[in-house]
């Protein structure tokens, strides 16, 4: 998670798959559980990320990560928040589990902090921190909950950024590395491996703007990182692979269809670049094996001889972060001449200005099938902002409910559509750390008190344990008919 902008719009889609989906109409209220299926197989979830969770980062020998440095510098968080106590998950673990467990949730997607496990990037194994994720993975089976693990959700050891973090090739050769010691220690728990989340997102605004740790801006430092989380990818599953980890390999990618603000030429240009870098320069090189032509001379520099045979590596499974389209706008101040506008068409925003746009994933999922093949997909991230609420409990979350509905209705048109879509994984469990946002907004389908560390269930929480329940019992239903 995710993004720090507001009023996100934008392009690019086939024009069937756009009026496909424009043809479907959106509700703003929630449904019933029961009236969604989507057959045995299909896995609910929940996501986190270590640094937006964990808290303890100057305990049981963790080194520094970028977000430590980037967060305590003035002027980067909203109301100088920062991840140093986050939901102290690193002590609550137990209990967040059997909160996770309460709610009849199977499938927990969560992050390992790069910081813990080798404090200095890699040369030095933290025994403790090993120890940790040992217990949390422990802890999931005892509940019968099944982990998907993330091996980098942002969190680079200072080290590595010390020596040019994304900007240095060389990181992607220590992402390699650390990939294949985490999943050689973890092996025998671990049957889903997700390698990377959003490397756009890291590169657009960690090296492009500067508005994420770790704070770098330019188009040089954009394109280099974000062809270094590429390799870095590439190398990680061929680690896996040298494993022979068993069980699935993929990534996740923040992927949403993008749309011009306006008609205008300079709009729509503008659109056509942003959707070749945020969706095509991820999923083109490791399907396809090449960049978008758009952006191939902005690559061309940076690829040495076998990247794209490396970055192109064959994947079980794809992780979709989804919120809304991106509406784009030339914009000559941005490094590529265009960035997020306002959007002229969505009548319904959360609290952070985000559109709320339930059939964009539908088009999105339905792009992702008709140009790349059949990939199994799944939902890693959907969800909604709320603020906390002052003047009440702050746990009657009916839009997120209605949010969370919306979105599974236009899933289950996707699959219907013939898309391989096996999973969907609400953002988030609890209130989290929001990067920039610090703790302003709030995603969680149960209340974090940031003072008193006290979780308390939303109404999205039961809703949610619902729709699972129901679900169960009509899939076991349908198979003894």
């Amino acid at each position: 998670m995710h993004h720090p902008f507001t009023r996100r719009q934008a392009l690019a889609l086939p024009l069937q798959t756009l009026a496909a989906s424009k043809a479907l109409a959106t509700t703003a209220s929630p449904v019933s559980p029961n009236t969604l299926h989507f057959g045995p197989h299909f896995k609910f979830g929940v996501s986190s990320s270590a640094y937006q969770i964990e808290g303890a980062v100057h305990e049981d020998g963790r080194g520094p990560g970028i977000w430590d440095i980037f967060t305590h510098q003035p002027g980067h968080i909203s109301k100088h928040g920062n991840g140093d106590i986050a939901c102290d998950h690193y002590h609550k673990m137990p209990a967040d589990i059997a909160l996770i467990a309460g709610a009849g949730i199977k499938n927990y997607r969560f992050s390992v902090s790069w910081p813990r496990l080798f404090p200095d990037g890699n040369a030095t194994v933290n025994p403790r921190g090993f120890a940790f994720y040992d217990r949390l993975i422990d802890e999931l089976h005892a509940h019968n909950i099944t982990p998907w693990l993330c091996l980098y959700h942002w969190d680079l050891p200072q080290a590595l950024q010390d020596k040019g973090g994304w900007t240095n090739r060389d990181t992607s050769a220590r992402l390699a590395e650390f990939s294949s010691a985490v999943s050689h220690h973890f092996r025998d728990r671990v049957a889903n491996w997700l390698i990377l989340n959003e490397a756009t997102v890291q590169a657009i605004f960690g090296y492009g703007n500067g508005m994420h740790a770790p704070g770098q801006r330019g188009r040089v430092s954009w394109f280099a990182a974000l062809h270094h989380l590429n390799l870095g990818q590439g190398l990680s599953i061929q680690a896996l692979r040298a494993n022979n980890v068993p069980g699935r390999i993929g990534t996740v990618a923040c992927c949403e269809p993008v749309r011009p603000s306006t008609n205008s030429e300079a709009d729509t240009t503008a659109a056509l670049k942003f959707d070749a870098i945020w969706n095509g320069s991820v999923l083109k090189p490791l399907f396809h094996g090449s960049y978008p032509e758009l952006v191939q001379e902005d690559f061309a520099p940076l690829c040495y001889t076998n990247d794209l045979t490396n970055i192109h590596q064959k994947i079980d499974i794809l992780g979709v972060n989804y919120y809304s389209r991106l509406h784009i706008q030339a914009d000559a101040t941005n490094p590529i001449g265009a960035y997020f506008g306002p959007d002229h068409e969505a009548s319904r925003y959360t609290v952070m200005g985000w559109p709320i746009e339930p059939d964009g994933v539908f088009e999105i999922l339905k792009h992702i099938h008709d140009t790349y093949g059949q990939p199994e997909i799944f939902i890693s991230e959907n969800g909604f902002a709320s603020t906390d609420n002052s003047k009440g409990s702050g746990l009657d979350d009916e839009g997120r409910i209605a949010y969370i509905s919306d979105h599974l209705m236009f899933v289950k048109q996707a699959i219907d559509a013939g898309v391989n879509v096996s999973g969907y994984f609400v953002w988030s469990m609890m209130d989290s750390f929001e990067w920039n946002d610090g703790m302003k907004w709030h995603f969680g389908l149960v209340k974090v008190d940031f003072i008193t560390l006290v979780r308390t269930p939303k109404h999205s929480y039961y809703w949610y344990a619902d729709l699972i329940r129901s679900h169960a019992g009509k899939s076991l239903e349908a198979s003894t008919l």
